[in-house]
């Protein structure tokens, strides 16, 4: 009995080695081998750590968004699906991994029936006994020409796919609740201006009324300086309603309640990223968790050719098994009650009107579209990139001279602020001065949001966000899981 199953095994294992998956190359980036260079770019500089291994607790210097980071990959539901799917394609790989090697179990059944005189041969009342124990092999198919190996490697490189996607969700997480972070600061820095303009604008709101009463000042002078006031609770409104928005984006992301124990916020206009070199493009194909998901899928479309193709030979399915049957439960391992059936089958295409030609010609084309999605993925992350570069250069600049705009505008608002209180000149000056000063710091805050929201989102675009710490970096292993 178990010569002949070994037999079986051995013979299924030297006939298993036959693959008709195409031979794997990888198609040609469709980028340049240098990101684009003029004046909206800075220098290319050398990457001692590529942007993708510098961790994100490097990169975020702010504690309070560390600590929030750290909280969302711990919370966040949208990672949690992720990494769920990982097991879920994990345990499709095995299901299917398993369909290469043959299922053997081990039977017993029994069964005693009673047959009645009239309908029995010896016109005697009789009980009939029947007992067996087998072992044996159902329906394995000979992995002649690769079609169950094949698919197997069609599971495996859609589990490492969506490896990938959890990367993928992982690193636009941590962008997400970085960009959301300073979006809330900015709010509040924003509403916090407002505050002290709204209490500069009442202020002169009352001067103006006083002049008015004596005659210094114009109704005319009153009603502009009134439209100042309300033009800025107007503000204070929205400002309001933005940072309650702002929180509650960034709760939704953290999957929890903001920690009670969050460190102050350090203001935008200190240092709050790192700097980060961006390499050379060769760089995204291994480093970009998107990029490589899309590779992943390509082989995987690869793979499903080989087994449409195994498709067009005969496929051989084996079962057979070997025990024992006796007639009472005693004589069950005795001498002379072996059993054994063998029955294989072949099942050999002749004529299915063409569908066989069509299911090759589909996976061929759908091979053709992960090509061109893996490409689309390259060329996506390489704009990504360069307009992050081409941000980081003119912000730089843009945020200087934002700069020097409110400089002048604060020295504009003082000088028409001691004109006017010594009557030298009139209130619209002054109220033109406050409504310039006020609107040129509201746009020093939006750009420098601005700015960093660009440099964080081209950390994202190097694929920087899914290790915690630099030198601490270990690629995805892809070795097969067992089982």
């Amino acid at each position: 009995m178990s010569k002949s199953l070994l037999s079986v095994a051995v013979a299924a294992f030297v006939l298993s080695g036959c693959s008709l998956i195409p031979d794997y190359q990888r198609p040609e980036a469709p980028v340049a081998a240098q990101y684009p260079q003029g004046p909206a770019y800075s220098p290319a500089q050398a990457a001692d750590v590529a942007a993708a291994e510098q961790g994100w607790r490097q990169f975020f210097n702010d504690p309070a968004l560390r600590q929030l980071i750290q909280v969302a990959l711990e919370n966040n539901r949208d990672l949690r699906v992720a990494a769920l799917n990982i097991d879920a394609y994990r345990a499709q790989y095995q299901i299917q991994r398993a369909d290469l090697f043959p299922a053997v179990s081990a039977t017993g059944s029994g069964s005693r029936q009673r047959v009645p005189a009239a309908a029995s041969s010896s016109g005697k009342e009789t009980i009939n006994s029947q007992y067996s124990a087998t072992l044996g092999i159902s329906s394995y198919e000979l992995d002649l020409f690769g079609r169950v190996r094949s698919l197997s490697e069609k599971a495996l490189q859609t589990y490492f796919a969506s490896e990938e996607a959890r990367r993928t969700t992982q690193i636009s997480l941590v962008a997400s609740v970085a960009n959301a972070y300073l979006t809330w600061q900015a709010d509040k820095e924003l509403l916090k201006l407002t505050q002290d303009t709204l209490a500069t604008y009442e202020e002169s709101y009352k001067l103006t009324s006083r002049s008015n009463e004596v005659g210094v000042a114009s109704a005319l002078d009153l009603s502009q300086s009134r439209t100042s006031v309300e033009g800025a609770r107007a503000k204070l409104a929205q400002y309001t309603r933005q940072v309650a928005q702002d929180q509650n984006s960034l709760t939704l992301l953290l999957g929890s309640g903001l920690p009670a124990n969050l460190p102050a916020a350090q203001p935008l206009s200190a240092k709050l990223l790192s700097e980060m070199p961006a390499g050379l493009p060769s760089e995204l194909l291994q480093r970009r968790p998107d990029i490589l998901n899309a590779e992943h899928q390509l082989l995987a479309a690869n793979a499903n050719i080989g087994a449409a193709r195994a498709a067009f030979f005969p496929s051989i399915t084996l079962t057979a098994n070997a025990g024992t049957l006796s007639p009472d439960m005693g004589g069950l391992f005795k001498g002379g009650s072996g059993t054994w059936s063998f029955a294989p089958s072949i099942n050999i295409p002749i004529f299915n009107a063409g569908s066989l030609k069509a299911s090759l010609d589909y996976s061929k084309i759908q091979k053709d579209i992960s090509v061109a999605n893996y490409e689309k993925a390259i060329q996506t992350g390489f704009q990504e990139v360069s307009d992050g570069l081409a941000a980081r250069q003119t912000y730089n600049q843009q945020l200087q001279a934002q700069r020097d705009v409110v400089a002048a505008n604060q020295d504009y608002y003082r000088l028409a602020e001691r004109r006017y209180r010594i009557g030298v000149d009139s209130n619209l000056t002054f109220l033109d001065a406050q409504r310039s000063l006020f609107s040129a710091q509201q746009s020093l805050i939006s750009d420098r949001l601005s700015q960093l929201t660009s440099e964080v989102n081209l950390y994202k675009a190097l694929g920087g966000g899914w290790y915690e710490q630099t030198g601490q970096a270990q690629p995805i292993d892809e070795t097969p899981p067992k089982g």
